[in-house]
């Protein structure tokens, strides 16, 4: 084939050289075989690349399609239903309510309602008229100990650092969180001057990396925590353990998103990657967790405190409710972040095949809570892939008080779901630090769709509430529900996700499918006893004779 292409290529040059003699005016176009002939050359002699190699010039097609691949599939090929991680149809959603635009379907649904995995909820003969709720519902987040409870809504924007997203990303959220009445979670990336300028609630992520109040050496800084958490703006505090994107890794900021101001914010070096520890150092037990809420609510003046994981290992999440019964510390509110979440960079294998995925985290921190008595002093929000008001009735369904968005609100800033976000070049300025292309993104008109289509969806979900008879979200439970587990098989929530009796887990008798993950629990420690490898170990040792 090198052959070939040398022949055709040269061919091509001695012609366009005849022709440029004979016709004045045609050197362009001996410029372009030279220029052809040149690249064949070069692909023939270079050893980096096989293809290229044996395939001069015809070669460099296959970098060209897989370029033009991911436009080509979106917007030729792409169905409805299709798309991932965020389907067309749900994508189209979230454009029209946050444009104020039609969102109604034509001709019936598109999902196959006969495949396993299909849900919905019941509705009821004795719907309610929408009238009859609270348009704007609000759940008060403050446990007993908390001073200045927060009243939040039930849909919120969910932890975007800035560094991930653009400054003027950061303005239009915060924005149109004023706008809308809700809140934006921080990330991790710290509490910067773009949280605080439009005056829209805010929830303070405190990570790993301590970014905004931490000393030179990594560790954290009580006093400069203190100066910020006692911001009017800063309503809750959130420690994050881990994320769903990448459970039991730190976060990740490319050197090439890590700007001189980002750099000045976080208190780390300029272009470098910035990779957070993958644990706390301020406390290294699940007691010493709890300690840690403590002191920040303490410094903050009595805000809502809680922290943010992902579940991996049971134990440890049940670990640090033995701590909470041990020390008589509770957080104000857990957010649970499912194995699906994720807006930005993160390692392929994380984001496949670690962490639980939100409805089985889900139900099973409101089972821990339940089963320690202890969930009277703590809300849970739920994080993961929540786009549609259906999405938020099953989450609260399965346990959680109030729902937070990532993807729903990026999408509502304008996003194409691209799939750039680690590249800095997002071409709608929402994921980059480029300020070409950051430029491009308005913050009056996006901050004013995030606040349409959280107003929008918030209203579709009172709506879904009015159709089952339910006047608050908080009479949603496991039995409204329905799952089509396979073609003959159709099964309630809490079928599939067995309800807990309050207390069972503070006695000798406690449920079997748990009995094991609490015996490995302790709250002086995250490490489990390893008790279920024992028992593995066991099996194998009798299935070995």
């Amino acid at each position: 084939m090198r052959n070939r292409v040398l022949f055709i290529v040269t061919i091509g040059l001695m012609s366009a050289l005849l022709l440029a003699f004979t016709y004045n005016g045609y050197w362009w176009v001996v410029g372009i075989f030279g220029l052809l002939l040149a690249i064949a050359i070069h692909d023939i002699v270079q050893k980096r690349h096989s293809l290229l190699a044996n395939f001069p010039l015809v070669g460099r097609m296959r970098w060209i399609i897989e370029e033009l691949r991911p436009f080509v599939q979106q917007y030729l090929l792409e169905t409805e239903t299709s798309g991932r991680p965020i389907s067309r149809m749900f994508r189209s959603i979230v454009y029209q309510r946050a444009k104020n635009s039609l969102d109604t379907v034509p001709f019936g649904t598109q999902i196959n309602t006969y495949q396993s995995g299909y849900e919905w909820i019941g509705h009821s003969l004795s719907a309610l008229s929408v009238d009859e709720l609270d348009e704007d519902p609000r759940v008060e987040i403050g446990g007993p100990d908390c001073s200045q409870p927060y009243k939040a809504s039930l849909l919120n924007i969910s932890a975007m650092s800035f560094g991930s997203l653009s400054k003027n990303a950061v303005l239009a959220l915060n924005k149109g969180a004023k706008l809308g009445g809700f809140y934006q979670n921080t990330g991790e990336g710290g509490l910067t001057p773009y949280h605080l300028e439009n005056g829209g609630d805010i929830v303070w992520q405190i990570g790993t990396g301590y970014f905004g109040c931490r000393n030179k050496d990594g560790t954290f800084n009580p006093l400069t925590f203190q100066e910020k958490a006692r911001l009017p703006a800063v309503k809750m505090i959130e420690i994050k353990l881990s994320q769903g994107a990448k459970p039991g890794h730190g976060g990740i900021l490319p050197a090439h998103k890590n700007t001189p101001e980002i750099a000045e914010i976080r208190d780390v070096p300029v272009a470098t990657d910035v990779i957070s520890p993958p644990t706390h150092s301020a406390f290294s037990t699940p007691v010493g967790l709890l300690e840690f809420v403590k002191t920040l609510r303490e410094l903050s003046g009595g805000k809502p405190v809680g922290f943010k994981l992902a579940i991996g290992r049971k134990s440890e999440f049940i670990a640090v409710c033995k701590a909470m019964k041990q020390s008589g510390i509770t957080p104000d509110f857990i957010t649970v972040d499912g194995g699906e979440g994720g807006t930005g960079a993160a390692p392929l294998e994380y984001s496949n095949s670690i962490g639980f995925p939100l409805r089985e985290a889900l139900a099973f921190v409101d089972d821990c809570l339940v089963g320690f008595v202890l969930r009277d002093k703590i809300k849970i929000i739920a994080s993961g892939k929540i786009i549609t008001a259906f999405q938020m009735v099953k989450n609260l369904s399965l346990g959680a008080d109030v729902c937070n968005s990532a993807r729903g609100m990026m999408l509502a800033l304008g996003c194409v779901q691209s799939l750039s976000c680690h590249t800095n070049t997002c071409p709608t300025g929402v994921a980059t630090q480029d300020p070409s292309l950051y430029k491009g993104l308005d913050i009056k008109d996006k901050s004013a769709r995030v606040a349409m289509f959280h107003h929008k969806t918030v209203k579709a979900m009172v709506d879904i509430l009015s159709s089952t008879g339910h006047r608050s979200s908080q009479d949603l439970n496991r039995t409204h529900i329905f799952r089509r587990v396979d073609q003959q098989t159709i099964k309630r929530y809490d079928e599939i996700f067995p309800l807990i009796e309050p207390g069972s887990f503070c006695g000798e008798q406690v449920p079997e499918a748990y009995a094991l993950h609490i015996k490995e629990a302790s709250a002086t420690s995250f490490k489990p006893v390893n008790i279920l490898a024992q028992v593995e170990n066991k099996t194998q040792t009798v299935s070995s004779t």
